[in-house]
């Protein structure tokens, strides 16, 4: 089970990866890259929030639907919350990776498959 220490330490780890504490969200720590939003975390939340497409979220929810759930306010757009204590963290590293590519620059992700040496996720 992946603490959210953990979770921060995924996101945080990615290139151009950085925390934004939202104020008029109850000082909501973001994950974006460039700027943009790929994830959120609450402070002692069970959940973790991530960009998706609606096709992954559909799959995830249907797949085990007591693990993924669709997000609140995000959802709609494809996003999900993951329970932190039903998930691996091999998946949750996959799937916190595929939410950053969802968000990141192409070039930002070339650069970052180059490094790794790595063929894309998707």
């Amino acid at each position: 089970m992946p603490t959210e220490h953990e979770v921060r330490t995924m996101m945080l780890a990615l290139p151009e990866a950085h925390e934004v504490v939202v104020a008029n969200w109850g000082d909501q720590p973001t994950f974006r890259v460039r700027n943009k939003m790929f994830g959120l975390v609450g402070y002692g939340a069970p959940t973790v929030c991530l960009k998706a497409t609606l096709e992954t979220q559909t799959a995830l929810v249907q797949e085990d639907p007591e693990v993924f759930l669709v997000a609140p306010f995000f959802g709609r757009w494809g996003w999900i919350d993951v329970v932190l204590e039903a998930v691996t963290s091999t998946e949750l590293a996959e799937l916190v990776e595929e939410a950053w590519r969802l968000t990141a620059p192409k070039r930002v992700v070339a650069a970052y498959d180059k490094e790794r040496g790595a063929t894309p996720l998707s």
